[in-house]
């Protein structure tokens, strides 16, 4: 279909230090929700970026949250009774955690604290949440993966508006893991992991969906896991299970493969750095955080990445 796009390496920003990893077999229930093998010391994802630059990501694995200087320097901030799997920053300044066990969920920097958001919709529990993204009226759009896939393709998306008002935007997707907007925010992109692609659905100005279609189909590896947009429109995406970072134009063209110089679980992204316009990788087999100097920036800080 299309010619094999030009690679790129990457290099190792940070890992998570070895006082800080767990070593052992994880409970089944904690194997599900992260993802990861019987023995894992730790199962990083959920890059973000606060305003000072500094780096946020969790461990789903075993319910840390990270906070990383831009020099690389790793520190935890918060240990709880949690699954975080999905880490954003409103442009206010608060933190948002899409927990696999909890629901959405607060973070407060300072203090360490996490307090519950959202728990349930119409009074029934989430399945799972995994990812979330801000617009830039503030409106947050998250997904609900759970144990959902081709099996069962009852994943959902959400949408919180600015009003406070939560409405389930899908609600049969297998697999829904990595979100992202459009910079005119148009348009929503959703990583159908269990599906190995990225469904595309158009958005209306009274915020509903319409027109949701397979926009991308991939193959191999464990699937599309984190999505990011850069201020062209370009779609990036982390390929878990290969080791790999896809660049696609707003046409679903690929443009770059970018392979890791770590491990094979590539599973989310963000822009930061100087100008915006490094790409940090999170991988997750090796517990290490990648970064590799793009031509072109991110979206702003705080509210897509």
């Amino acid at each position: 279909m299309f010619k094999a796009p030009p690679e790129i390496g990457t290099e190792v920003f940070a890992r998570i230090p070895d006082q800080y990893r767990k070593s052992g077999q994880l409970s089944q229930e904690r194997i599900l929700a992260g993802k990861g093998n019987l023995k894992t010391d730790s199962y990083i994802e959920g890059p973000s970026f606060d305003q000072d630059g500094n780096l946020y990501i969790v461990d789903i694995a075993f319910g840390f949250i990270y906070q990383i200087d831009p020099k690389g320097s790793v520190k935890p901030i918060a240990e709880y009774d949690g699954e975080p799997n999905g880490l954003k920053i409103h442009q206010d300044g608060r933190i948002f955690v899409a927990d696999h066990k909890n629901g959405l969920m607060l973070l407060d920097p300072k203090s360490g604290v996490m307090q519950p958001f959202i728990e349930r919709y119409k009074t029934e529990s989430f399945k799972g949440l995994n990812d979330l993204v801000f617009s830039k009226n503030g409106s947050l759009y998250f997904t609900d993966q759970g144990q959902s896939g081709l099996q069962d393709p009852s994943g959902r998306v959400f949408c919180l508006d600015d009003a406070g008002k939560l409405n389930c935007l899908l609600n049969n997707v297998p697999s829904p893991n990595g979100i992202a907007l459009n910079p005119a925010e148009n348009l929503l992109y959703i990583a159908a992991t269990r599906a190995n692609s990225i469904w595309r659905a158009m958005l209306l100005p009274d915020g509903s969906i319409t027109r949701v279609g397979n926009f991308i189909q991939m193959s191999g590896g464990s699937g599309p896991d984190g999505l990011a947009v850069d201020q062209e429109g370009n779609l990036f995406v982390a390929h878990a299970g290969i080791g790999v970072v896809w660049k696609f134009s707003p046409r679903g063209e690929p443009l770059l493969r970018i392979n890791s110089c770590a491990g094979y679980m590539t599973t989310n992204l963000a822009f930061g750095g100087k100008d915006n316009q490094d790409l940090f990788i999170t991988e997750s087999e090796t517990g290490s955080i990648l970064r590799v100097r793009m031509d072109t920036p991110g979206l702003a800080l705080f509210s897509h990445q």
